[in-house]
């Protein structure tokens, strides 16, 4: 996800696509220690899109975006 993409959701939208990507790499977490991930790349993507949702809610905390 970009972070243009990001920018123009409402904060109640980026806080259940947080929730949706904590459990989705709490998932690749679980295959990749059993060796089943096909693509251990989607880990770190996921990692970033979590901290790109996190800066922009961090934005609208201090008022930066509204």
């Amino acid at each position: 996800m970009k972070m243009d993409e990001i920018r123009q959701l409402p904060v109640d939208e980026l806080k259940i696509r947080l929730e949706d990507l904590y459990d989705e790499h709490e998932n690749l977490q679980i295959q990749h220690s059993t060796h089943q991930l096909d693509n251990p790349m989607r880990i770190l993507h996921i990692r970033k899109d979590i901290a790109r949702i996190h800066t922009v809610l961090r934005e609208y905390e201090l008022g930066i975006r509204k």
